[in-house]
């Protein structure tokens, strides 16, 4: 049991403030983006990994791809306005009716065992995501006012990879093209169809950089990974 990746990496990351593309920011003396490629890369059952990239980063990207001898890159696609629209690019070159998962780049520390636990789920359901379940207590919030307390137990923070079946997936890009829906992630895609998606507890520390902050926390991540090896 294989799978294809599609890692969308052509956002431009304001949130973060860097000036640049987030994922060339460095952890550890290593690109983000680097950091998230590894493990796919040396996954045995990844058969290859689909980038989509803003064209003004393409020559930067070869060149990392390069240096760190990331070997799986089956081709870097030209995203699109919205990370949908990227992906959708990436979805359009895909080959076979296996599994295929979709990763956020900013994510660089999911784990193997994670993905392949992703993996069976897909293979036997179709659809599966990761995450975990919400710790803080929650709130719808309107206009800064409080409007009521949401019982927590039922609810999980998503996270990514998330793993379909190649012919669902592109099935529920067509229909949200169709109709001109822009979901928050794949699976809302997939659920609007309606298909059924599993969700499969992850870990905490898959956490997605999206801001200055971000980087505290993963640093420390990375000294936890280092001293617990």
């Amino acid at each position: 049991m294989t799978y294809q990746v599609i890692i969308p990496a052509a956002g431009q990351g304001k949130r973060m403030g860097a000036g640049k593309n987030k994922l060339l920011l460095e952890l550890n003396s290593i690109p983000v983006l680097i950091h998230s490629l590894k493990v796919f890369e040396e996954d045995e059952l990844c058969e290859g990994i689909i980038l989509a990239i803003h064209p003004q980063d393409e020559a930067e990207f070869h060149s990392l791809l390069q240096k760190y001898g990331v070997k799986k890159v089956l081709g870097l696609i030209p995203g699109g306005k919205e990370r949908q629209d990227s992906i959708y690019n990436a979805l359009k070159t895909v080959k076979n009716d296996g599994i295929i998962l979709v990763h956020d780049a900013a994510r660089p520390f999911i784990k193997k065992e994670h993905i392949h636990r992703l993996l069976d789920t897909a293979q036997e359901t179709g659809a599966a995501i990761i995450g975990v379940p919400a710790k803080d207590t929650m709130k719808t919030v309107r206009d800064h006012k409080v409007m009521a307390t949401v019982e927590r137990s039922s609810l999980w923070a998503v996270q990514t990879p998330q793993a379909f079946r190649f012919s669902l997936l592109i099935r529920a890009y067509e229909q949200a093209e169709n109709d001109s829906f822009i979901g928050t992630d794949d699976s809302s895609l997939v659920e609007r169809i309606p298909y059924p998606v599993t969700m499969v507890e992850g870990d905490y520390d898959n956490i997605k950089l999206t801001t200055q902050e971000d980087l505290y926390f993963a640093e420390a991540i990375i000294k936890k990974r280092q001293g617990s090896n």
